[in-house]
């Protein structure tokens, strides 16, 4: 749910449903309010107008007893003159807060105001029979008067008057109004502690849980997790921070595991360098101490000498490109190269140098003989030398090595094999040759010359022309190491 609406949703809270609820109520209220009153003062009929004009409510009291004196008045006049029947009359009369006064001539006949000889000379007698109503002031109490004119059987005039007590009647209408007003506050209090504990979850508890994320970054803690609890823009931002919390994490991790290559490939290089070193020192030492005392051993020293040195230049040669390729500062001549062409020039050269160390080698080129990829050849031919090399230093005892080169041709891709016969790899170890200074060899031995570095460099190079680089490997029956380069396109674009 979305921020925005969030706050339409709290708004209705604050502001419609308390208006809703509060409508509902004063009517319930009112309608039970108007209840009591119709059964307190003998109302006709009640309406809502009466809670704004309560002095509209005055002429409707009384109804029943104003039916029966009218009854009475057509049928038996003189029995207004009965106090039994009058006394029993104010009673009722008493009940809901009024009082009667009877008159015949003008003269007060029965009297059950609490004022007595109190009467209404303001309405004046209509001998039709009219009836009359109107405020009137009885020791400073305001009284609402009904008055019914009529002829007694003996032709004598007659009025019955009705007095309410005013001030009775007000009090229940001021309390009506109090209570709906007070229900009012209550309900809108109330919807709107809800609204505000709603944003409060909604909003103000995701942020204090980003809150703690930024400190616990703060102080270097990245093993949390931020989990968005809503789907609005908050719930985005948590998902944002929780991606950039595992971004930096992994940052993290990677940078220590690259300090950590860092720390093994120096104490790896130092080793590799330390033994040529050594073996160099003994045999210069056995040159100037007349150990070598013929012309061959000084010859054999000498050349042996000589190949460490070679052996040591071709591991710092080997250190400083991957160095740069490392931090990505090879510059690479990307060219349009004839797979065909380039192959079969890179066979002549290669198939020279490993007969010579009698080694079997087969080239079999399956793709079409105008493929053409994008590719740098100087950088392209050390992979291919890196991993043939890899193959003639790790054959496998009393075996003839044989090595086989394929170019296969795919959609999108040029697929190199380089198959070879050797010892192979353990199943576990397939993963990790492709790490820098990795060897099979856990001891470091170094008579087989090398830095554990070329298959690291051929993986690089292989990534920074777009393609991938991988191994299949059977321990004690050989590797075929396997790489893709991207075919170059016909309207120019290297994909």
């Amino acid at each position: 749910m979305k921020l925005l609406t969030r706050i339409k949703i709290s708004y209705a809270f604050v502001f419609v449903l308390p208006v809703l609820l509060i409508l509902a109520t004063v009517f319930g209220i009112t309608k039970i309010g108007l209840n009591a009153m119709e059964r307190k003062y003998d109302l006709d009929q009640s309406s809502y107008e009466m809670i704004l004009d309560p002095m509209s409510m005055l002429g409707h009291m009384t109804s029943s007893t104003i039916e029966e004196l009218e009854s009475v008045i057509m049928e038996n006049p003189d029995k207004l003159e009965d106090p039994v029947y009058l006394n029993d009359l104010n009673v009722r009369l008493n009940n809901h807060s009024s009082y009667l006064l009877v008159k015949k001539n003008r003269m007060n006949i029965y009297s059950g105001l609490p004022a007595e000889g109190a009467y209404n000379d303001d309405l004046n007698y209509m001998p039709e029979g009219e009836k009359r109503e109107s405020i009137y002031i009885v020791n400073d109490l305001p009284y609402h008067i009904q008055q019914l004119n009529f002829m007694f059987s003996d032709g004598d005039t007659g009025q019955v008057l009705i007095y309410t007590n005013v001030a009775q009647v007000m009090p229940q209408i001021r309390s009506l109004i109090a209570r709906m007003v007070i229900v009012s506050l209550i309900i809108l209090f109330l919807g709107s502690s809800v609204a505000m504990y709603w944003l409060y979850r909604s909003i103000v508890r995701p942020l204090d849980k980003l809150k703690m994320a930024v400190e616990n970054i703060k102080d270097g803690n990245l093993n949390f997790s931020v989990t968005a609890e809503t789907d609005d823009e908050i719930g985005e931002l948590c998902v944002a921070f929780e991606e950039m919390r595992l971004k930096l994490k992994g940052q993290i991790e990677r940078n220590i595991q690259y300090e950590k290559e860092s720390k093994e490939l120096i104490s790896n290089i130092s080793h590799d360098l330390k033994t040529p070193m050594t073996a160099i020192k003994g045999y210069i030492e056995g040159l100037m101490d007349g150990v070598a005392d013929t012309e061959e051993k000084r010859d054999k020293y000498i050349r042996t000498v000589y190949n460490k040195v070679n052996d040591m230049n071709s591991l710092i040669e080997e250190l400083f490109l991957y160095a740069k390729l490392d931090s990505n500062s090879v510059n690479y001549s990307f060219a349009k190269v004839n797979v065909d062409d380039y192959f079969q020039d890179c066979v002549e050269e290669i198939s020279l140098d490993l007969e010579s160390q009698g080694v079997d080698f087969g080239y079999f080129n399956y793709a079409d003989k105008d493929t053409i990829i994008i590719a740098d050849p100087e950088q392209l031919k050390r992979v291919i030398n890196n991993i043939i090399g890899n193959s003639v230093k790790y054959a496998a005892c009393g075996r003839k090595l044989m090595v086989s080169l394929r170019i296969m041709e795919e959609a999108e891709f040029v697929k190199v094999e380089i198959e070879d016969n050797g010892r192979g790899i353990a199943k576990k170890e397939v993963p990790l040759i492709f790490d820098r200074c990795y060897r099979t060899d856990a001891s470091r031995n170094s008579s087989k010359g090398g830095s554990g570095l070329g298959l690291s460099i051929a993986k690089k190079i292989i990534e920074e022309h777009g393609g991938k680089i991988w191994a299949v490997s059977t321990e004690g029956v050989g590797t075929t190491m396997c790489f893709v380069l991207r075919k170059y396109k016909e309207n120019g674009i290297y994909e």
